[in-house]
Formats: structure tokens, C-alpha cells, sequence
């Protein structure tokens, strides 16, 4: 069973950053395409980013373009999610996804996605 785990999520002042990352004991996240996921209160599920196994597709929507990046750490296992510029509306549970897909997909859906963490809550406020 593929377990995946969430951190770095807290408080942050609106115009702050934090880095999340995804980590798994036991199951190699290199070989596959792993999404950021985030739902807000009320909220449905949003797609936040995804990065392909190759790591040569890493794709964003407009909402976070330019604010957010992901990133792997093949050493450490490990992908990060760096999120600067929080905005209020940044705040929400994240949830990062793994894909048993590899190349260059970086899929959007949430059935595209085969394991999941258990999230981590990321509040912007003042």
C-alpha cells in the first residue's frame, strides 16, 4: 500500500510563503507523476499543480501561475510544493496525489490520481 505524506502546511500573513512537501515511506515517488490538490471549507477539490515523472512537464492553473512552483528531490524522495505571494483564498487543506503513470503526463483530474495523502491545512490570514 502507497502511503503518501503531507507537511509544511501552517498560519501564514497574506504575502508569505511556505514550502509543502510529499513524502512516502517505502514506494519510490520518482517513477511517477505527483499532483498538489487543495479544498477550501464548502469548497471542491482544486487541482493546484502537477509534475510528470520525468519532470519535464510541471503545469499550474492561473490561480497560482507565477506564485507556485513544484519540484522534486529524487534523493530525498520528496516533492515540494513552494507556494509564495499566500493570498487569503490560498487557504485550504492540500493534499498531494501520486498517478501510476510515468513520462510526461501531469495529469488534472482527480481519477486520474491512485493514492493520496491525508493533507495538510494551509491558513492565510492576518
Amino acid at each position: 500500500q502507497v502511503q503518501l505524506v503531507e507537511s509544511g502546511g501552517g498560519l501564514v500573513q497574506p504575502g508569505g510563503s511556505l514550502r509543502l512537501s510529499c513524502k512516502s515511506a517505502g514506494f519510490t515517488l520518482n517513477s511517477y507523476a505527483i499532483g498538489w490538490f487543495r479544498q477550501a471549507p464548502g469548497k471542491e477539490r482544486e487541482w493546484v499543480s502537477c509534475i510528470s515523472s520525468s519532470s519535464g512537464s510541471r503545469e499550474f492553473p492561473d490561480s497560482v501561475t507565477g506564485r507556485f512552483t513544484i519540484s522534486r528531490d529524487t534523493l530525498k524522495n520528496t516533492v515540494y510544493l513552494q507556494m509564495n505571494s499566500l493570498k487569503p483564498e490560498d487557504t485550504a487543506d492540500y493534499y498531494c496525489a501520486l498517478a501510476l503513470i510515468d513520462g510526461s503526463s501531469c495529469p488534472r483530474r482527480n481519477d486520474e490520481y491512485d493514492y493520496w495523502g491525508q493533507g495538510t491545512r494551509v491558513t492565510v490570514s492576518s
